[in-house]
């Protein structure tokens, strides 16, 4: 069986892969392979973090928090402090505008 794995752009260019670990953030997955998302509350509040999802599922707060809005899920919007992924995933860390 093989690992999922997720991956990270900005933009076109390939940044880096990270194995998924259960349970953990998009931003701690980011920082164990070295690259550096910007951010400030990591609880979902301020959206610092906002990426956007290119393929794959996440797994987000019932209730969206301050940070997050419907509207932005709907264009792929994800904050990578409390997105967990669900498998394989390709993040870009260019938020939709």
């Amino acid at each position: 069986m093989r690992n999922s794995i997720v991956r990270f752009f900005r933009g076109e260019l390939l940044l880096g892969v990270a194995e998924f670990e259960l349970e953990t953030s998009f931003l701690e997955l980011a920082e164990k392979i070295g690259i550096e998302i910007p951010r400030n509350c990591t609880s979902g509040n301020c959206g610092t973090c906002m990426a956007r999802l290119i393929s794959g599922t996440v797994k987000l707060p019932e209730v969206l928090p301050p940070g997050l809005d419907d509207d932005l899920v709907q264009d792929g919007a994800i904050l990578t402090c409390i997105g967990i992924p669900n498998g394989n995933c390709d993040i870009d860390l260019i938020p939709p505008l």
